[in-house]
Formats: structure tokens, sequence, C-alpha cells
């Protein structure tokens, strides 16, 4: 079975109130700014293959009163992403001294991704990602599934995929994968043991 990740969320940590935080003062006014300013269909267009820069520039056009707040989501975008999630790292270190040909898809943008790569030593694991920002297809679209398919030669059929989002965990069970809705470590790692992967 080849097992495929996610990998915000559900390998790495990652969520801009770790940044905003230490930018409002108040809860409610980062809440209101990630709903309305730079909300997630304005971060997803990144994550689509639109540059940073384009994405800002759109934001500022929007709320130019907050355009110090929206270029950080740029210029401090590593602060979003303080580091693995060392249960996840565990398993999948695990997996990989058992042989399991591990791989993943990815909803990210690829000039980001290509940044944080290199802090985190367990993407090495993989033998292909997906990036959706690289490829302009963003799960749940089935492209980016037959895409893995296609690129690694392998059957949907044969492949798990673990995702923390509700709406691609049902994209990948429609083109015939396997799926596990990720909520903890822990529960995919009994998920994992009761299918004998682990």
């Amino acid at each position: 079975m080849n097992i495929v990740f996610d990998l915000g969320k559900v390998v790495i940590e990652w969520d801009p109130r770790h940044l905003y935080r230490k930018v409002f003062d108040r809860a409610d006014e980062m809440e209101w700014f990630l709903a309305e300013v730079c909300h997630g269909a304005w971060n997803l267009e990144q994550d689509r293959g639109r540059s940073f820069e384009d994405g800002v520039r759109e934001a500022i056009a929007r709320h130019p009163r907050h355009a110090r707040e929206i270029a950080m989501y740029d210029e401090r975008w590593m602060e979003m992403v303080p580091g693995a999630i060392d249960g996840t790292v565990e398993i999948i270190e695990e997996l990989h001294a058992r042989g399991t040909p591990l791989y993943a898809i990815t909803n990210w943008n690829g000039d980001k991704f290509r940044e944080t790569r290199a802090r985190f030593p367990v993407l090495s694991r993989f033998r292909d990602i997906v990036v959706s920002g690289d490829e302009r297809l963003l799960k749940p679209d089935p492209e980016i599934f037959h895409l893995y398919s296609r690129r690694n030669g392998v059957k949907l059929e044969d492949s798990l995929f673990i995702d923390d989002g509700p709406k691609n965990v049902k994209g990948a069970e429609a083109v015939g994968m396997t799926a596990h809705h990720f909520t903890t470590p822990e529960a995919l790692r009994a998920e994992l043991v009761e299918m004998g992967l682990l």
C-alpha cells in the first residue's frame, strides 16, 4: 500500500495565528483580519500558484488601512510554521523503516514550499511531493490525484491518503483512494495498526 500524506496540519504545523497573535493586541481583531482580509480563500489562490506579491497587492487594494499587516503575511510567513508535528513524524519514520512507499500531495504555494523544505528533514522520506502551487491544481480537484498516480506509476486504488480536510478526504475517495481524516497522530497510528500497515 502506498501512503500519501497531506503536509500542512498533518506533518507540519501551520496556522497564521502563530504570527498574528504577535501583531494584534486583541484576539477579536486578529480573527476579523483572518476572516475578512487575509482569509482562507485569498490564501488558497497563493496555493493555486498566484505569487505572494500579487496576493498582497490584491489584499491591500481591498483594505489599504491594513497594508502593514497584509505585507507581513508574506514577509513573516515562516512564523506561521513553528515546527513539525512530532507524532506524525514518528509514524513516517516507522513507515519508512518498513520500506513503505511514501508520497505527499499538498496545497502549498510553490515558492513558500521551497523556502520551507530545508527546515524539515522528514520531507526527504517522500518519494514524490505534488505541490499545488507548482501544478496550479488544488485538492480536492480529481486531477491532482491523477497527476500523483501518473507521475509515480502507482494505482489510486492501491493508495491510502491522509488529510485533515474533509473535502480533500472525500475527493480522494471519489477517485478510488482509501482515505483517513486526520485529527491526531494517535488516531492515525491506531488506524494504520488496524490496517496492518504499522
